[in-house]
């Protein structure tokens, strides 16, 4: 088992940034590739970033367009989605999730572990 808590969401103005952080508990954090997920109200859970095990390969959804930066600490097990350039449609609540591979994907059905989320409002 693998727990998975998010957090560093909140309330940002449009060109803001925000950090999230995702802390893993459970079985050693290096054995698992990490992603990034986010899910805006109405709409289906979509795929953002994800990393590798070792964190030196990264995939990123075609809408990031640079303003996302995903990075992972293998020693506090904790995986990070750097947002900069806040859009009004980066709202959503953000996800994190664990794949028991080496390799991200940006499937969701890969994940074996989800977070409960970590909510993001961003306004004018």
């Amino acid at each position: 088992q693998v727990q998975l808590v998010e957090s560093g969401g909140g309330s940002v103005q449009t060109g803001g940034s925000l950090r999230l952080s995702c802390a893993a508990s459970g079985r050693a954090f290096s054995n698992y590739a990490m992603g990034w997920f986010r899910q805006a109200p109405g709409k289906e859970r979509e795929f953002v970033a994800a990393i590798s095990r070792s964190g030196d390969i990264a995939n990123y959804a075609d809408f990031v367009q640079g303003r996302f930066s995903i990075s992972r600490d293998n020693v506090d097990n904790i995986v990070y989605l750097q947002i900069f350039s806040l859009e009004f449609e980066d709202t959503a609540v953000y996800y994190c999730a664990a794949r028991p591979d080496y390799s991200p994907s940006s499937y969701a059905g890969d994940y074996q572990y989800w977070g409960r989320g970590t909510p993001v409002t961003v306004s004018s």
